[in-house]
């Protein structure tokens, strides 16, 4: 598929706070559990140790500090896609379309150390007026979202800021008939709850009037079916929002609330709202997004997992799945697509290999729904089940070198480009065109923006063998690139793509991932030396350089600014000469409108 793109001058207008839903659909989220991301200290060798679910010493302060880590996962991170100079300038002017970061709840939780642990998770609260100081102050998080909002990722936009909050139930450390109401804030009385009951998860009036958690730490669950109390909801959200500046919410334990509690809470936030429905089944998940803007995408999550944690997965039980979810839910496209999250054992403790892990993840950024990646993941942590699921970031030293790391944001960058070319890409429902028992190829796009993604389990040991693939939206004769093995295939006369599918991680001709895009005539590439070539076979690699450093940056005026000591390219596409003059503030439009291909 042909990229394009017109070269023009951007401006720095700041986005609005409190972000709709249709903002908050092209963007792709990193989810942090604030104890475990980063330290103020800046330490990466602090002990934490995930299975005595104690906090560790994550902070808004060391966030803060590490937000580079998580934008460059967005789109300028050193990875193995092949950009020119002036598609690299683009990718500047696509901020608006980066990851965006949703961090623990930040409300005051119980203190004691009980024998399910502390509450460093965030979801033990007590009075939803005060702060987890463990966190730090609420200057620290007024600063965090400040540094979120006026980060400008290096362009344009900002960034957004999604938390977590729990409407569900409060933390008592004891049993569910000893609870003292007292403790609690504002709802400091027994006739704000429920009576206790566990429980049974085969009734819905059980999951929404009796109590999460244990007996060692009860979750005395909110009569949010009563206008006082979501009366008291809703003011504190709408405050929460205003003081913090907050853009989107992520609605814990979402089933086991009342649906009608939402529409009312959700327009007192006055911001995107995705609920919690931990649920396989789209009869039972999809309905919430009557409710509210989105719901976690669980149904896609389960057949999905199963799928590729080995090559024995069932590839049927995904596809009818994509397509059950498209025509039970409300909009596919808002859905929150994940493969990792807290709650959840790691991928990586299905299976070790790498190339499984790199399809789920290409699955989850190139198919319906926001992208989630949930901290860690891009570090191929293999934790199981709560509370091993939790490690620190810090202990993996951010190794912006992770194959992970840069696969993610390769994927990032492809779809970002198909957004920026045009937002339509994102409404146009993704499903399978081809699948077997092994594999699954999926188009998402409408014609001339389509992105083709072939997928397989067979892992990193998987034999060689060539698919032809038709029901592309390609048309014979179009010069195709897989882009993540930077490897041309031109369609034939019977319209299919001979797919190359083979051993090994995906890179270069035999993968056992594969994703293509139309290439235009004479497209150029760049090398690891900043050269363009009219070769496709070049090293599919960017420099090993900062985006920053290997290319102009954009000033506050829109023009560009370039580090002295970086050479430009000695080519733009269309010319047989350097350009005469690099000026610190040359302004985009002297570049001309340049259509230029990237694959």
């Amino acid at each position: 598929m042909k990229i394009s793109f017109l070269i023009a001058a951007t401006t720095l207008a700041a986005d609005a706070f409190a972000a709709t839903a249709a903002q908050w659909r092209p963007r792709s989220i990193y989810q942090v559990l604030t104890d475990r991301f980063a330290r103020t200290d800046g330490s990466t060798t602090a002990t934490c140790n995930a299975g005595e679910g104690l906090y560790c010493g994550g902070t808004y302060q060391g966030l803060i500090n590490k937000l580079d880590y998580i934008q460059d996962m967005g789109f300028t991170a050193v990875g193995p896609l092949l950009l020119k100079w002036e598609i690299r300038v683009q990718l500047l002017a696509m901020a608006d379309y980066v990851l965006q970061i949703w961090i623990s709840p930040v409300t005051l939780n119980l203190p004691q150390n009980t024998i399910d642990g502390e509450a460093y998770h965030g979801y033990w609260q007590q009075d939803i007026y005060k702060l987890n100081s463990n966190f730090g102050t609420l200057y620290d998080l007024r600063n965090l979202s400040q540094a979120v909002h006026n980060r400008n990722m290096r362009l344009t936009k900002a960034q957004y800021l999604m938390v977590d909050i729990v409407t569900n139930h409060y933390g008592f450390a004891g049993n569910g008939t000893s609870v003292d109401y007292q403790q609690f804030t504002p709802f400091n009385s027994q006739s704000y709850f429920h009576t206790f009951c566990l429980i049974d998860y085969n009734n819905q009036t059980s999951i929404e009037n009796c109590w999460e958690g244990d007996n060692i730490v009860s979750l005395p669950d909110l009569r949010t079916e009563d206008p006082v109390v979501a009366s008291m909801w809703g003011n504190w959200i709408t405050g929460l929002v205003a003081n913090y500046s907050i853009d989107g919410l992520r609605i814990d334990s979402a089933r086991e609330v009342n649906q009608d509690f939402f529409p009312t809470f959700a327009t007192a936030a006055g911001v995107f709202c995705t609920g919690e429905v931990d649920d396989g089944d789209p009869a039972i998940t999809c309905p919430y997004q009557n409710y509210l803007d989105s719901v976690l995408n669980y149904p896609m999550f389960y057949p999905l997992t199963d799928a590729f944690s080995s090559n024995s997965g069932s590839m049927s039980d995904l596809v009818n799945q994509i397509n059950d979810v498209k025509s039970s839910c409300k909009d596919s496209t808002l859905l929150g697509s994940f493969s990792e999250n807290h709650d959840n054992q790691r991928f990586a403790n299905r299976t070790s290999d790498l190339s499984l892990a790199k399809n789920v993840i290409a699955f989850t950024i190139l198919a319906d729904g926001v992208p989630i990646i949930y901290e860690g993941q891009e570090q191929h942590y293999s934790g199981g089940q709560v509370p091993y699921n939790r490690e620190a970031v810090w202990l993996s030293s951010y190794d912006t070198t992770a194959p992970l790391y840069a696969h993610i944001a390769q994927l990032n960058q492809i779809r970002n480009q198909s957004i920026y070319k045009n937002s339509t890409y994102l409404m146009y429902q993704n499903y399978p065109i081809y699948s077997d028992t092994t594999t699954i190829a999926m188009r998402k796009g409408f014609d001339d923006n389509q992105i083709v993604a072939v997928l397989s389990n067979k892992g990193a040991e998987g034999s060689s063998y060539t698919l032809m693939l038709g029901n592309t939206g390609f048309t014979v004769g179009d010069n195709v690139m897989e882009v993540l093995g930077c490897t041309q295939v031109t369609v034939d006369g019977s319209g299919n793509i001979a797919v190359a599918m083979g051993q090994g991680l995906p890179k270069k001709k035999n993968s056992t991932l594969l994703v293509f895009l139309r290439l235009a005539d004479n497209v150029r590439f760049l090398s690891a030396e900043n050269e363009l070539y009219r070769s496709n076979t070049q090293a599919c690699a960017l420099p090993p350089l900062d985006l920053l450093q290997a290319s102009p940056g954009l000033g506050k005026d829109g023009h560009v600014e370039r580090k002295d000591h970086i050479h430009p390219p000695r080519y733009f596409q269309g010319q047989n000469h350097p350009p005469t003059h690099f000026s610190r503030n040359m302004n985009l439009r002297t570049l001309g409108a340049l259509e230029t291909s990237v694959v």
